[in-house]
């Protein structure tokens, strides 16, 4: 269960970055409600996840899904660089977080 709340946390930390982007400092309306939505939707699974979680493990797999959803939707949404650095360096995060999640037993 922790693991789900983990991965849908990950979701919402991926919403919430890219509603920053959308909503222009707080001056759109909807995309800023999304980013409090999002954001505080993201930190309070985090919160009950890491009830039963190892903290480093739960933090650097909320961080890294994070960062490879908005790297991989900053791709496809906002047209970013594709080059071979930047997919490897996205494949190298993907392989670590795996890795965390195989080396917990919960």
């Amino acid at each position: 269960m922790a693991w789900l709340l983990l991965f849908s946390a990950g979701l919402f930390e991926i919403v919430f970055a890219l509603s920053l982007k959308l909503n222009e400092g707080f001056t759109k309306l909807w995309p800023s409600v999304v980013t409090c939505v999002s954001g505080l939707g993201s930190f309070g699974l985090l919160m009950w996840a890491l009830k039963t979680l190892p903290v480093g493990t739960a933090y650097a797999v909320w961080t890294g899904m994070g960062a490879v959803g908005v790297a991989i939707f900053g791709i496809i949404l906002f047209k970013e660089s594709v080059d071979g650095y930047r997919l490897l360096s996205i494949s190298i995060v993907v392989i670590g977080i795996i890795g965390l999640k195989l080396s917990d037993s919960h």
